[in-house]
């Protein structure tokens, strides 16, 4: 799992408070699974090449990266990335992709293959807001997502996939946190064959 650095004038990053959050919590639950954590950069060159070579690194069964929403109030499951990158803001090495491919050869887009729905309902079982998006917008967390899921295409034995969280205002670290555990836990026992994917309505209205 991963999280960013701060960007955009922030101090902190949401996405990487609520992943340590994760990763101490889960070191003290004995989980059985090992959760590797690590922050990437907020850059379209760096971040996405640092989490593709993290996963040749550790080789996972589950790759979830998070990053932050700010206009949010629930954790997001993102279900597709798109090839584009057109940045609002110039990314933190002072990039600012208009209208670009993320991978000059890829598809239009790629979905996620997190068990979205079944990740949905347990995130919000535990009392957490979450939604399912079908945009992860068109910065780095969209680069990042894309790249990821461009790579992994050929290894559908690998559950990966975006999670947006919110800012701590609207949602603290905490319950970012138990959000994100629910989605690993869920994506972990859809690797091990245990749960199929519920057929439950859970799209934008829009």
């Amino acid at each position: 799992m991963t999280g960013f650095e701060p960007f955009g004038g922030d101090t902190v990053n949401e996405s990487w408070q609520a992943t340590t959050a994760l990763a101490a919590d889960w070191r003290a639950a004995r989980d059985g699974a090992e959760l590797v954590v690590a922050p990437l950069p907020v850059t379209f060159a760096a971040g996405p090449a640092e989490l593709l070579r993290l996963v040749r690194r550790h080789a996972p069964d589950v790759v979830v990266a998070t990053g932050l929403a700010g206009g949010t109030e629930s954790v997001r499951l993102e279900r597709v990335a798109v090839n584009v990158a057109d940045a609002r803001i110039p990314d933190n090495a002072g990039a600012q992709p208009v209208d670009e491919a993320v991978v000059g050869d890829g598809p239009a887009a790629y979905f996620s293959t997190l068990p979205l729905k079944a990740a949905w309902s347990a995130v919000r079982s535990d009392g957490v807001p979450a939604t399912v998006s079908n945009t992860a917008g068109t910065y780095v967390c969209n680069a990042t997502f894309y790249a990821l899921q461009h790579a992994l295409a050929g290894r559908p034995a690998v559950r990966s996939g975006f999670v947006h969280v919110p800012r701590a205002a609207q949602l603290d670290a905490a319950s970012s946190a138990r959000g994100l555990r629910a989605v690993v836990l869920t994506a972990t026992a859809a690797v091990r064959g245990e749960l199929s994917e519920p057929r439950i309505a859970a799209g934008a209205e829009h």
